[in-house]
């Protein structure tokens, strides 16, 4: 499966680190974002990467060049940043089937797996992984609601009274028809071209969306205070069901009583 990563913005919150290099080479534990972003994506199958650059693209494109651990690179230009949906039809002309979609400033330590599979078994029109957080933080993100099967009714882009505490990840899976409903979103209050609504159009025209559950822990690096506690979660090599590494080898190596 390709994987498309938006890797476009500025990252004007985390200045001064952007003013001279585009937010996903910002490094996070000494690795930039996009690179961990990569080794995410191809650990959960990626067999292509597809890279929607802008803001100093040539810094990405000369660091990474056409293959990141022998999986092949496309580049795809967003000459003005207009929003994630706008970004996402970039790649358009580059993604032949289903696909997975990463921000490009996401550190993730999860079940990225679980989404691929489950969009591969449901043959669902895209698969979300999402994650609880406080209610006072949703307004940050994509606010959603489920059904009782765990399929996907709404979703509001950063809302002032979000309808929930769940919220989408910045990891995706897609068919094509997400590029349909892209094109046909307008222009929000903000200006840009929302994915959430794109979302939304999907889901009025009756198309299946599934919601997987975070195993795990995630950071979206959008404030220096982000990237402080990414690292400080790298550093201290914590495991997909929250333990501590260090303690995980400690308790195997214990012996077994008879």
């Amino acid at each position: 499966m390709q994987a498309v990563v938006l890797a476009a913005g500025k990252g004007t919150r985390l200045r001064p680190l952007t003013d001279d290099k585009p937010k996903v080479l910002v490094e996070v534990d000494g690795t930039p974002l996009i690179e961990d972003v990569f080794d995410n994506l191809i650990d959960a199958g990626a067999t292509e990467l597809v890279v929607v650059v802008g803001y100093k693209a040539e810094q990405v494109i000369d660091r990474y060049g056409d293959a990141y651990r022998d999986v092949p690179i496309t580049y795809a230009h967003q000459r003005e940043q207009l929003g994630l949906a706008h970004a996402i039809l970039q790649a358009e002309p580059h993604v032949d089937g289903d696909f997975m979609l990463m921000l490009g400033d996401n550190v993730f330590r999860g079940n990225l797996v679980d989404v691929v599979d489950r969009q591969r078994e449901d043959r669902a029109d895209a698969a979300f992984l999402v994650e609880e957080v406080p209610r006072q933080e949703a307004s940050r993100y994509g606010v959603l609601d489920t059904n009782e099967y765990g399929e996907v009714v709404e979703v509001v882009e950063k809302p002032d009274d979000p309808p929930s505490n769940l919220v989408m990840t910045g990891f995706y899976t897609f068919t094509p028809a997400i590029f349909h409903a892209c094109h046909l979103v307008q222009p929000s209050d903000r200006g840009e071209y929302e994915l959430p609504d794109a979302i939304d159009l999907l889901i009025q025209s009756g198309r299946t969306i599934d919601a997987v559950r975070l195993d795990g822990w995630r950071i979206d690096v959008g404030y220096p205070k982000d990237r402080e506690e990414a690292g400080e979660r790298l550093a201290e090599r914590v495991t997909v069901d929250g333990s501590d590494a260090d303690d995980a080898v400690d308790d195997a190596e214990e012996p077994v009583d008879g």
